[in-house]
C-alpha cells in the first residue's frame, strides 16, 4: 500500500479571456457612448456703469408687477398670457429691432414673469435686454 499523498496539482486561472472579454467591453462602451453638447445659451454678461438707461425712445420698457401684470412702454398687458405679452411688445416696437429692452421688475414678482419677459424678447429678434436695478442707499437694509 502506498500512503504517501499524491502531489495534486494547482489550478492555473488563465486570464487571456478574461481580458480579451473586458477590452471587448470597453472598446463596446467607447463606441456606443454619444457625446452630446446640450443646447448653450451665448450670454454676454454685462459690466458696471455709471451712464443712465438710454431714454424711452430708445428703448422699450418692460415692468413686472409684484402681482406678475406687465407693462409695456407704461401700458398695461390685458392678461398675463405670453402671447399677449410678445403681441404688445411687437406693436409698440413695430419692425425695429435695433434698440434695447429694459425689463424692471418688483422684488415680489415671480421668477417665471421675468424669464417669461426676456423669452418673448429674444423670440421677437431683440438683441440687447437690459435688467433695470434700484440702488438702495447704503443705511437702508430690508
Amino acid at each position: 500500500m502506498n500512503l504517501r499523498p499524491t502531489a495534486r496539482e494547482q489550478p492555473e486561472v488563465n486570464l487571456t479571456s478574461l481580458i480579451d472579454v473586458v477590452l471587448l467591453l470597453l472598446i463596446f462602451f467607447m463606441v456606443t457612448t454619444s457625446f452630446v453638447r446640450e443646447t448653450e445659451i451665448l450670454l454676454q454678461l454685462p459690466e458696471a456703469e455709471t451712464a443712465p438707461v438710454a431714454s424711452q425712445e430708445e428703448s422699450l420698457e418692460i415692468t413686472i408687477t409684484a402681482q406678475g401684470d406687465y407693462l409695456v412702454n407704461g401700458r398695461q398687458v390685458i392678461n398675463r398670457r405670453p402671447a399677449t405679452l410678445r403681441r404688445a411688445m411687437a406693436q409698440e416696437a413695430g419692425e425695429r429691432r435695433d434698440f434695447s429692452v429694459v425689463i424692471r421688475a418688483d422684488a415680489r414678482a415671480s421668477h417665471q414673469a421675468v424669464v417669461t419677459a426676456m423669452d418673448m424678447a429674444g423670440r421677437l429678434g431683440f438683441g440687447k435686454i437690459n435688467i433695470a436695478t434700484v440702488e438702495q442707499p447704503v443705511g437702508d437694509v430690508r
